[in-house]
């Protein structure tokens, strides 16, 4: 059986994080990607960057909870990085106007500028990855949904959400068990086979896993008309959750993150923070 560890959802901690209203953290993740989506400037971007790694490490998220799920992001981010310069290596000194070569190779001449603008493009990902992990690790499902409905949101729809997220965890456990159950067989999936041999393996799991799935949550969805679930215009939560002082703070951060970014748009005259002028 796969270590449970390594599973990808939401599991009980005792950290601050954890107590916090699932709303609260909802919005402090909204409004904190959008601000690190929105600008350019590099001295916000490395603020929030150490912010999120000091609430990852205060939340005590083990590293095998989201090795797999980091390393596909690290790859897939190294790819974007590749291909932004590949596509206008002249976009860095169009942006900054200014020109400071570091390896001259014609069309694709390395400029300082360019590595600049993609350091700020790096930045952005390690700025929004560890907020949006901490939200799936920390916020319990039936939580979430709770707040959701209490701030005004249907409750058909905070349940989805809520059943989106479980889900999650349960899509990997029926992965995990269908590997070992192939390597069982003798068909080896692990880091000892071949890349294509790997990838093979895998989309031999995932295409039946995706049909199972789909027919389990018909199910489920059978399941909840029988027993009249959106028949009602309201409905009680087991596991509602009211505002407190905390959330209120973060909510606070939160809002500031936003009002810094507009005032450092109207410092830089623009998204973009300028250190060449």
């Amino acid at each position: 059986m796969h270590d449970q560890n390594q599973i990808l959802g939401y599991q009980p901690g005792t950290s601050f994080i954890y107590q916090l209203n699932a709303t609260t953290k909802l919005i402090f993740m909204l409004l904190v990607s959008a601000a690190c989506m929105i600008t350019y400037d590099t001295r916000f971007l490395l603020a929030i960057c150490v912010f999120s790694i000091i609430l990852f490490k205060e939340a005590q998220i083990k590293w095998s909870q989201i090795s797999f799920i980091v390393k596909f992001i690290v790859a897939f981010m190294i790819l974007n990085l590749i291909f932004v310069y590949l596509f206008q290596p002249t976009y860095g000194q169009e942006i900054y106007h200014s020109r400071s070569i570091l390896i001259h190779a014609g069309y694709f001449t390395l400029t300082i500028q360019e590595v600049f603008y993609l350091f700020n493009l790096l930045l952005k990902y390690i700025c929004s990855i560890p907020i949006v992990l901490l939200f799936l690790l920390t916020t319990n499902p039936s939580q979430f949904a709770a707040s959701l409905n209490k701030i005004g949101i249907s409750y058909k729809i905070s349940y989805a959400v809520a059943l989106a997220l479980r889900y999650i965890p349960d899509i990997q456990n029926s992965y995990w068990a269908i590997s070992a159950a192939q390597q069982a067989r003798g068909n080896e999936l692990s880091k000892k086979a071949k890349l294509s041999q790997r990838i093979k393996g895998t989309l031999n799991i995932i295409m039946p896993l995706i049909f199972s799935s789909l027919e389990r949550i018909d199910t489920i969805s059978t399941a909840m008309q029988l027993r009249r679930f959106g028949s009602m215009k309201k409905r009680t939560w087991y596991v509602a959750q009211s505002f407190k002082k905390e959330d209120y703070w973060v909510m606070g951060l939160s809002v500031l993150a936003i009002l810094i970014v507009i005032l450092l748009w109207q410092l830089n005259h623009g998204r973009f923070y300028n250190p060449f002028m």
